[in-house]
């Protein structure tokens, strides 16, 4: 009976997250994916299927991007159910060699106001950095409309990544000088690597237009000059610290999170927190507002209006998760 109630729970799990994925996260960004989740909201034996998948995998985009990776057809919600059911013991092995990964170079126009802040040569050093696309903001170009009109180009010229976002308020925006670059991740990708760049590609959600294209771009770019990135878990004693000491003593260390807080369970989030807090390095990062509370002066959540933009925990700007705008708010 235990078994069968905890059976019917995992079931009635699967269903209620993708509800609310439907209800929350899909509208805007994807129709089809929407249509997924809300099938498997209301279709007991396809959430039963996808139950059989760990619950720390089993986010929506995930289990969407693992089946499109497999072949999964994209169509219909009842074309991609069949396919789901003649072929969920594959889906359930790939999902324990792949986690999610929101590998989003735009991010990058988020952080620039911030680095623009940090003074001197700088020694960027991200965790959870996946195949290091947001490694390189001195490698891409950069337009921003809204307030005024900015347009920043690495040193030799365009670069074949542009990122595009809206600008608000009166953020510092210049270049910087990414002397050293490096990064820390529980299951790294290779940029040169077909397998690791095609499903980087495929997490990509359908009807994101251009962002797969510009994915395409960044990995090129962290190809032909790749970064080092050490597979590790950062909150364990010792590892952030090793990679920390490798970088260059005349440089400004920068350590960055942008977007992998949410991801790092509540105990280990902690113990990073507290490591952050202590480091000699600069700590930017990009956070929903509500995620913890080391911000100071204390926040808002409710009326923050994006997540937040801070260095060393002090909030600079309200921004897209992704990277697409930015208001800045430092000062205001």
């Amino acid at each position: 009976m235990t078994s069968e109630r905890d059976a019917q729970a995992a079931v009635d799990g699967v269903q209620e997250r993708f509800a609310r994925f439907a209800r929350d996260e899909a509208p805007g960004r994807s129709a089809l994916y929407g249509e997924w989740a809300s099938g498997i909201a209301g279709d007991a034996a396809t959430a039963g299927l996808l139950a059989r998948i760990a619950a720390t995998r089993r986010q929506p985009p995930l289990v969407f991007a693992l089946t499109r990776l497999l072949g999964a057809p994209l169509g219909p919600y009842p074309e991609w159910a069949d396919w789901v059911a003649a072929h969920i013991d594959d889906v359930v092995a790939e999902s324990t060699r792949r986690g999610l990964q929101t590998n989003e170079p735009l991010r990058c126009a988020a952080l620039l106001p911030a680095l623009a802040t940090v003074d001197g040569p700088v020694a960027l050093l991200e965790i959870g950095a996946s195949a290091g696309l947001c490694l390189y903001p001195d490698r891409y170009s950069y337009r921003y409309d809204g307030d005024r009109t900015v347009a920043l180009d690495p040193a030799d010229g365009l670069s074949p990544v542009v990122l595009h976002a809206a600008l608000r308020g009166a953020a510092p925006l210049r270049m910087p000088d990414v002397v050293w670059r490096a990064g820390i991740d529980v299951a790294p990708l290779d940029p040169r690597d077909a397998s690791d760049r095609t499903f980087l590609t495929t997490l990509v959600w359908p009807g994101e237009e251009g962002r797969a294209e510009r994915i395409e771009a960044a990995l090129d770019v962290a190809a032909a000059d790749p970064p080092r990135i050490v597979a590790g878990d950062a909150t364990a004693r010792g590892v952030l610290a090793a990679l920390a000491a490798e970088a260059p003593a005349d440089a400004t260390l920068v350590v960055t999170t942008p977007g992998v807080l949410p991801h790092i369970p509540r105990a280990g989030r902690e113990r990073l927190l507290g490591m952050l807090r202590t480091m000699d390095a600069v700590w930017i990062t990009i956070d929903p507002p509500g995620l913890h509370d080391v911000w100071h002066p204390p926040l808002d959540p409710e009326s923050w209006g994006g997540f937040v933009l801070a260095k060393d925990a002090v909030p600079l700007a309200a921004v897209d998760p992704l990277g697409a705008f930015v208001e800045w708010r430092a000062g205001v």
